[in-house]
């Protein structure tokens, strides 16, 4: 029996095929797809029932191509796959700088997003097209190696269309502490720092700006009330929530100079890791970490001479550790 992921993985390639030229010799596009001509026709037939409109030329020099001006149907996905595949392009096209990213990510993610809201039902796409107007990239370094926090899709994009549409709205909070509060806000904007999302809003019963981590905010929703939108103090929806996180942040911010390409040690720590090219021998690597043993384990594995730059703490926990492996190569005076 054909596997399922892979029969949806070549559907979608024969799409993307399809899209890029007006018309395909029917044994080229099944040598593209690495399939046989039948295999070709059963996809071809899995594309028109979702509603693709494409046009077959029969007999030896027979091929396909998508009908002459005809609008592609609605991209078949629900809302939280949906919302999820924009948000990863996103992610994707603001990360162009993030530990591993591939070359040229960005460009690619644009276009591909461009493409994937354009078939979207109306709906979705204004959910979405909503998301990425509200939202302000932050950049990897803000928070370095913090790990990611799962958020419901359909909390960003009710938080993103209050956003744009300044409508004020209620939801509930849950502060570090654990305690859970009732909220009401005036949303501004929401803000991906690093891996997290943040929304920023005027809290109006505390008649103050706040920023709220998206993980512990829950069941928002538009009370129908607009709003004058107000101004936010500097301005800088991205830097307001850089600033309330590093003014509560209890781990350690770390900074080590690693003897070694850049393009090793993201291959070994670029996860969770900023690394950033010194020279062609050399790079710089933040991370931050709420305990030092994983830094510690970490740059053991990239296997290279590294300097501890920051913190203090950090470098007193290599010695220790370094003295106790010392003594672990020692013969043991009980042994033999």
């Amino acid at each position: 029996m054909e596997n399922v992921a892979n029969t949806s993985s070549r559907t979608l390639r024969l799409l993307s095929l399809l899209q890029t030229r007006r018309y395909w010799p029917g044994e080229e596009l099944a040598g593209q797809l690495s399939v046989s001509p039948r295999t070709l026709r059963r996809d071809i037939d899995r594309l028109r029932e979702l509603g693709y409109p494409i046009q077959a030329q029969r007999g030896v020099a027979g091929g396909y191509q998508l009908a002459a001006g005809s609008a592609l149907p609605p991209l078949v996905v629900n809302d939280e796959e949906a919302v999820a595949l924009a948000v990863g392009l996103q992610a994707a096209a603001q990360g162009a700088g993030a530990p591993g990213a591939v070359e040229g990510i960005a460009e690619a993610s644009v276009r591909a997003l461009a493409k994937v809201v354009q078939v979207m039902p109306a709906r979705l796409r204004r959910r979405v097209q909503a998301l990425g107007a509200v939202t302000v990239p932050a950049g990897w370094e803000a928070v370095g190696g913090a790990a990611r926090e799962t958020v419901d899709p359909e909390v960003l994009t009710t938080l993103a269309l209050a956003c744009r549409d300044t409508e004020r709205v209620r939801f509930s909070y849950t502060a570090a502490g654990g305690e859970q509060t009732g909220r009401h806000a005036e949303p501004h904007r929401l803000v991906l720092l690093g891996r997290r999302w943040y929304l920023v809003g005027y809290d109006l019963d505390r008649q103050d700006w706040r920023s709220y981590r998206l993980d512990r905010l829950a069941a928002p929703n538009g009370t129908g009330v607009r709003f004058r939108a107000r101004e936010l103090p500097g301005g800088d929806a991205a830097a307001f929530v850089r600033a309330g996180v590093q003014s509560t942040r209890t781990g350690y911010d770390i900074e080590v100079i690693v003897e070694a390409p850049a393009s090793v040690v993201r291959e070994r720590i670029g996860r969770w890791s900023s690394v950033s090219e010194i020279d062609a021998g050399r790079c710089r690597v933040r991370m931050t970490a709420d305990m030092l043993e994983w830094p510690v384990m970490g740059l053991g594995l990239v296997g290279a001479e590294f300097q501890v730059i920051s913190p203090p703490e950090l470098i007193e926990w290599m010695r220790d550790w370094g003295a106790r492996f010392s003594r672990a190569g020692r013969p043991s005076a009980s042994a033999g």
